[in-house]
């Protein structure tokens, strides 16, 4: 069986295809004004989605953005985060989550993470909090949340905010409170590939008034109704355009309707595969820490390479060949990125690198290096799959663990 032969997952429907359709002959494709009135908060879709996701996910305030890049960035804003000022997240995540410190001038400090959920080490953030530190992004990675309350009871206690990055964990709870909604600032994705999707788009959620308003004013052209809203803290309020389109809302509006349905058939999806590759010797399967529950975004499976007769590239191509899909690694750590190596190996650091003493270089967050060559990922939430075909997949797997374990 070929990786090529399962059939991709689309949430998309034909209620969908209607709100679009609503939409168009409304005429009215975006409701924002960049001035001050009852438009600079969006046209109806956006409110009633803003509204709807709120209620869902049991926070007080939802903004909704372009894409969570965009909620990352307005985020950090919000939080009137400014040049010189360090903000520690992990090196394992999507590239945007360090970008958006850098847009501010703030210099990201990479903190190592844990290897069971792949999350930020509170150990590890203990050891990078300087009096420079104004904030943590702690990343809710592959659809398990970190120890949210743990990391939000430390930062407070030294005066730090936390954003949550939950682009990949829409669903997934800690003792019974939503990821995304436990730090001061949670942001959500709303892109093509995730467990349900508009195309593009985000949600901030927080449950403080002011950061609502400021995100709000740096998605749409703050600058010009600081004076409307009273605002005396204008830091960072030179605007973007972050916004979503009514079409999009839309959409999102639906997806969000079905956001358990879409969730829960992943979740059971990567159980059936986990429950096939039980016991399997070199192989270690996700664990979901108490009080967790996993929407699994990716399903990543640790493989000690050192008890097989192939390298992981091989050992991952043989299961491509095989049928089941995946890939080596998640990310290299970013701060293995030119952006940040090049002004290192140069001895011109640049700005905002110029304001701080941080380094970046190899082996500084040794488990995060790990992964690179221990991990393999499948992504449930590609693939519409039933029960012979996860079957399929688990005897591909079983073969080519057969094959390549060292007999000793």
């Amino acid at each position: 069986m070929s990786k090529f032969q399962y059939r991709p997952y689309s949430s998309i429907g034909q209620r969908e295809i209607d709100a679009v359709n609503r939409v168009m002959k409304s005429g009215v494709l975006s409701g924002f004004y960049g001035s001050y009135g009852e438009h600079f908060f969006g046209g109806a879709e956006i409110k009633a989605l803003e509204l709807e996701w709120s209620k869902t996910f049991e926070v007080k305030h939802s903004v909704s953005v372009n894409s969570a890049a965009s909620g990352l960035l307005a985020a950090i804003g919000a939080l009137g985060i400014t040049p010189g000022d360090e903000v520690i997240l992990p090196p394992i995540t999507m590239s945007a989550t360090a970008m958006a410190p850098l847009i501010y001038g703030a210099t990201p400090v990479f903190a190592d993470i844990e290897l069971e959920t792949y999350s930020l080490d509170l150990e590890s953030v203990r050891s990078k909090v300087t009096d420079k530190t104004k904030a943590i992004i702690v990343v809710n990675l592959f659809g398990h949340p970190a120890k949210l309350a743990e990391i939000v009871e430390f930062a407070h206690s030294k005066g730090i905010k936390v954003i949550e990055d939950n682009a990949q964990s829409i669903n997934a709870k800690e003792d019974g409170r939503y990821a995304g909604t436990i730090g001061d600032i949670g942001v959500f994705s709303l892109n093509y590939h995730k467990h349900i999707h508009s195309g593009e788009g985000g949600i901030c959620c927080t449950n403080d008034d002011n950061l609502a308003l400021r995100m709000q004013l740096i998605r749409n052209h703050g600058e010009n109704v600081v004076e409307s809203f009273h605002i005396s803290d204008i830091s960072n309020l030179i605007g973007f355009n972050l916004r979503m389109t009514e079409l999009t809302a839309a959409i999102a509006r639906e997806q969000l309707k079905n956001v358990s349905h879409h969730v829960s058939a992943r979740i059971a999806q990567a159980e059936e595969i986990i429950d096939g590759l039980n016991s399997l010797s070199g192989i270690t399967l996700p664990k979901v820490r108490m009080g967790c529950t996993h929407s699994y975004y990716v399903l990543p499976i640790k493989v000690d390479i050192k008890l097989f007769d192939a390298s992981i590239n091989e050992f991952s191509e043989a299961l491509n060949d095989m049928g089941f899909p995946n890939f080596v690694g998640y990310v290299k750590p970013l701060y293995m990125l030119p952006l940040f190596q090049k002004r290192i190996a140069i001895g011109s650091h640049g700005f905002p690198f110029n304001l701080s003493h941080v380094q970046y270089y190899e082996g500084m967050c040794p488990k995060a290096e790990m992964l690179k060559s221990l991990i393999l990922c499948f992504e449930p939430c590609m693939y519409d799959l039933n029960k012979d075909e996860i079957l399929q997949m688990t005897i591909a797997f079983r073969q080519v663990h057969k094959k390549y374990l060292k007999r000793l």
